[in-house]
């Protein structure tokens, strides 16, 4: 573990480097440039509250700050697996070229989508003045299960760039596995409408555990409960050693199939 850490630190430059590239490319030949980051939330917690609070009338206090609370987390789950999913293919010829640890570019994506979701925050601070909702220094606390989370992201980043090496469907069943999660994880309705007989798809799912994490926090400004954040760590624990161990025993064989 210290040789990682060690190794980490003397590529910290590269990892910045490879940080800016990513979020420059996002922003690429775009006008408003990084306040989409703050813009694209609250577009889309727009349209969202509007159906859902119309239509279904979901009976939630201040229903457009806990979606928004909901997108957050969920958009920076999809985007830094998603991305560092293919981060290995994508930099396949830079690895044929030179030596450099090849978790770096997951690694790096995770921390990108990172600074990705700090961007959002100012959209989080228009809507908790916009609806007078109270500010407490509770809210701060969002931090603990934002580091459970990146770790949880980044595990099942290494795992599923290493799976995309060899199995390029992967990348396809990826995205419809992320359109299920945006259903079976209680972003735009409360947990409460979930059948009985349906509960044990909130129960096996970590995302469900990480959003009420982020909710108890942002929403309700209070530190999550110390069984919560277990379960969190749980799963991020089990993620990252998964993660960890699956890509250190088959990396030397990427640059056979990049």
């Amino acid at each position: 573990m210290n040789s990682f850490i060690s190794e980490i630190y003397k590529y910290r430059f590269l990892i910045h480097e490879l940080v800016i590239r990513d979020i420059k490319k996002k922003y690429r030949r775009s006008v408003l440039g990084i306040l989409w980051s703050v813009l694209n939330p609250l577009l889309m917690m727009a349209v969202t509250a509007m159906v859902f609070s119309t239509i279904f009338r979901f009976s939630i206090a201040n229903y457009p700050l806990y979606l928004l609370v909901g997108q957050i987390m969920f958009t920076f789950f999809s985007e830094s697996t998603t991305f560092a999913m293919t981060s290995i293919i994508e930099n396949g010829s830079l690895l044929k070229k030179i030596y450099i640890p090849k978790y770096l570019f997951p690694l790096s994506r995770v921390i990108s989508s990172c600074v990705n979701l700090l961007f959002t925050l100012p959209a989080l601070i228009i809507i908790i003045l916009f609806t007078g909702a109270p500010l407490s220094w509770g809210m701060i606390t969002f931090v603990i299960p934002l580091v459970l989370l990146f770790f949880f992201c980044l595990g099942l980043g290494l795992l599923l760039s290493t799976m995309v090496v060899y199995f390029r469907d992967v990348f396809h069943l990826y995205g419809v596995i992320i359109s299920l999660l945006s259903y079976a994880t209680p972003i735009f309705y409360p947990e409460q409408i979930v059948p009985a007989e349906y509960s044990w798809l909130l129960s096996y799912n970590p995302l469900y555990y990480y959003c009420k994490a982020f909710r108890i926090s942002l929403y309700s400004g209070t530190l999550p409960d110390l069984s919560l954040l277990l379960q969190c760590t749980g799963f991020a624990v089990a993620a990252t050693v998964a993660g960890v161990w699956t890509f250190k025993k088959y990396e030397n064989h990427f640059i056979l199939y990049v």
